[in-house]
């Protein structure tokens, strides 16, 4: 049984549940995306976090689905705001939130796009972190990654995005495989920014990926060998999978 949607407000930053099971056995926790500089609060209608229901939906779909709840951060403002990083300490205390709701023993899958994506990977040091999906992250250079020492990571970023290069997410997961953690990263070809284009090998790639960090099923057999590359081993940052190969359920 699901409980009723509900919102859990702290200082303007908004945790809001959109699946709660009684008895969760994971938390997905999504962090849309937004601007570099915007102090502006976010519309009502809220776009950036519209590209990231197909997704919550792919995951509930999946067998292991009814027993996730999910969660979506909003944030107090639509710009990461320079050295501020609202993005990220708003999405640190949703992450404090959903895990005092659910407890400390939940794992939270972080799955961000964008700004979100950049949020997920600067918060995802948290211990009750078990895994963080990154869509097409902004992944600046020089971004820190000492925190995802012993994390595990999944970037997945079209090759020919023009709003978050992809170069720079590739740069970012070296530098984390380096610093200790366990990082695959995916390339779904001749996509964009918005995940429109092909947006079924998205939604099927996130919710194989979700299910194999929880442990419901295998992970995709070049992500699991990615995953457990270390150091400075370059081998499976650049992956473009047989996305049509069978996966354990349904997510359409």
């Amino acid at each position: 049984m699901s409980l009723p949607l509900l919102s859990v407000a702290e200082s303007s930053v908004t945790l809001v549940w959109r699946e709660r099971p009684a008895r969760p056995g994971a938390v997905l926790l999504a962090m849309h995306g937004g601007e570099e500089h915007d102090e502006r609060p976010p519309s009502w209608l809220n776009p950036p976090i519209q590209r990231l229901r197909p997704f919550e939906r792919a995951v509930r779909r999946a067998p292991f689905g009814e027993t996730i709840a999910v969660a979506e951060v909003r944030y107090r403002h639509r710009g990461w705001n320079g050295t501020r990083a609202e993005a990220a300490v708003d999405a640190e205390r949703a992450l404090e939130l959903a895990v005092r709701d659910v407890g400390a023993a939940t794992p939270v899958i972080l799955l961000g796009h964008s700004m979100g994506g950049r949020a997920a990977l600067r918060v995802g040091g948290h211990p009750s972190v078990a895994g963080i999906v990154a869509l097409a992250p902004w992944c600046p250079h020089g971004e820190p990654v000492e925190q995802l020492a012993d994390r595990r990571i999944v970037i997945i970023h079209s090759d020919v995005d023009r709003t978050t290069p992809p170069d720079e997410s590739l740069d970012l997961a070296r530098r984390a495989r380096a610093a200790g953690a366990s990082v695959a990263r995916c390339v779904i070809p001749g996509s964009d920014h918005a995940m429109l284009r092909r947006a079924n090998a998205w939604h099927r790639l996130t919710a194989l990926t979700v299910g194999g960090l929880l442990g419901h099923w295998p992970l995709p057999d070049p992500v699991a060998k990615a995953l457990a590359r270390t150091g400075d081993d370059g081998e499976g940052l650049d992956l473009a999978l047989p996305l049509w190969s069978p996966n354990p359920g349904s997510t359409r």
